[in-house]
């Protein structure tokens, strides 16, 4: 007997059994389906960590920062924070591998529009830096660089204006009073400096001593909204409640609201006194390779500076990955593995109804190889439909699930679809089908095998 001949009778011997090969079938569908919809959702979950990470500039961004030295003050008086200046931000842009490294300055402030007001962190930043930053824009363009100070809002800053004489308590559990009534295509928006520099005072060198914290409250400037970014104003996102706008621009006008030297924001030395450069909050850092970003961290740090990378977190993301697609991962395969069982059972059943036509078989010539490939074959068709409609099954959950949950998940942070079935996925759940059909059938393949043609005719 040929292959052929072969794979016509195995399908017709399931042909002739459709209610019992129909359930076995059921059974590694449900097998099937159970797995690939487990462990997308793990894979889900991996894929948004990407995107939030992209949306936080990338793999191949670090962070850079002062480290503060909590001896200053206390028994050492000749070391100190270490500041981030242009300076700095060249000699970190000299550094192997580093691509470019781009100044960051944070200001807090309060923007106003009409009878509402929000307190905001305003993130200023350069073009090239805004750009790398791959923020998922909605509507308008970046901020642009101009004497006038273009901003871009986070998708929940529009939640955070609130009236002057509002109840907080009541506005952080009401939904209707977070949603205040602002076009924010038509409003005109002043913005507001907090002359504090509470949070960025230093210590001297020569005495540890601090300046005091003083907030004042600054000149009134109308700022231009240059867009707002991807989102609903209730929807939680990395870049939610952040406003970022041009470096330039915001430093242009901190210089405006300076009195006696001293721009907003910016770190005091005893008494007062500024310092001759302009401190930056942070630093970007791009880096040509993911496999770099070690090294470049670590000379970062030994440079006296905290380094922190979008690796750290994706490397500690997938560990927990892998762990929740191995469970969710190991519950599907149950349910396979009691299709399996279902299999094996049908095998047997039709080995035990067939047994004179095995003998009559053998009789004529056909050989146990045959016969083998013949059980085998059975079980493999019925492991390969399974898989084909457990892979349809599947992909109908997942388009249920994210078009049913993805304003669910959205709202908790979870950027994309809650569920994603690769093709990768979805090819080897079908091949592990069909391997499982097999393995399952192997056994009444071999009874089928060890029958006695005598024994099986006179039956």
């Amino acid at each position: 007997m040929n292959f052929l001949d072969i794979l016509r009778m195995s399908a017709n011997n399931l042909w002739r059994r459709k209610l019992r090969t129909g359930l076995t079938v059921l059974g590694v569908v449900i097998g099937t389906a159970s797995i690939i919809v487990m462990i997308s959702l793990g894979l889900g979950l991996q894929q948004s960590m990407y995107k939030e990470a992209e949306q936080s500039g990338g793999l191949k961004s670090i962070t850079v920062t002062a480290k503060r030295d909590e001896s200053v003050g206390q028994n050492s008086k000749k070391k100190k924070e270490k500041h981030i200046t242009d300076k700095v931000i060249t000699q970190l842009s000299e550094i192997e591998h580093v691509q470019s490294a781009s100044p960051v300055l944070t200001v807090m402030g309060t923007i106003q529009t009409g009878k509402y007001s929000a307190q905001v962190e305003v993130t200023g930043m350069g073009e090239d830096a805004l750009a790398e930053q791959n923020l998922p824009i909605v509507s308008g363009k970046l901020p642009g660089k101009g004497n006038e100070l273009e901003v871009l809002f986070g998708n929940m800053v529009l939640s955070s204006f609130m009236e002057k004489n509002a109840n907080m308590f009541e506005a952080m559990f009401d939904e209707s009073a977070m949603m205040p009534e602002i076009d924010l295509d038509k409003a005109n928006l002043f913005f507001t400096v907090e002359n504090s520099n509470s949070g960025a005072t230093v210590a001297a060198a020569d005495t540890g001593a601090a300046a005091p914290a003083q907030a004042e409250v600054g000149k009134k400037y109308l700022i231009k909204l240059s867009g707002v970014l991807k989102g609903g104003p209730t929807d939680w996102t990395s870049y939610g409640r952040n406003v970022y706008c041009n470096l330039d621009s915001l430093v242009y006008m901190l210089k405006k609201e300076q009195k006696g030297g001293v721009i907003p924001g910016q770190p005091q030395r005893t008494g007062g006194k500024p310092f001759p450069y302009l401190i930056y909050s942070s630093a970007k850092i791009k880096v040509d390779d993911t496999e770099n970003i070690e090294a470049v961290m670590q000379q970062i740090k030994e440079m006296g500076y905290e380094a922190n990378s979008n690796m750290e977190f994706i490397n500690s993301s997938k560990k927990q990955s892998a762990m929740i697609q191995g469970v969710l991962g190991a519950i599907g395969a149950v349910s396979l593995l009691v299709a399996a069982i279902g299999i094996t059972n049908t095998m047997m059943m039709s080995i035990y109804e067939r047994t004179k036509e095995i003998g009559v078989i053998k009789v004529l010539g056909c050989g146990l190889q045959n016969i083998r490939q013949m059980f085998l074959i059975e079980a493999a068709i019925i492991g390969f439909l399974g898989g084909l409609v457990g892979n349809i099954l599947s992909y109908t959950i997942s388009f249920i699930v994210n078009r049913l949950m993805g304003n669910a998940g959205a709202s908790l942070g979870i950027s994309g679809n809650l569920s994603y079935i690769p093709v990768w996925l979805a090819l080897s759940a079908m091949i592990f089908a069909v391997f499982i059909g097999m393995i399952a059938g192997y056994f009444p393949a071999k009874k089928a095998m060890s029958l006695s043609p005598l024994e099986a005719m006179s039956n």
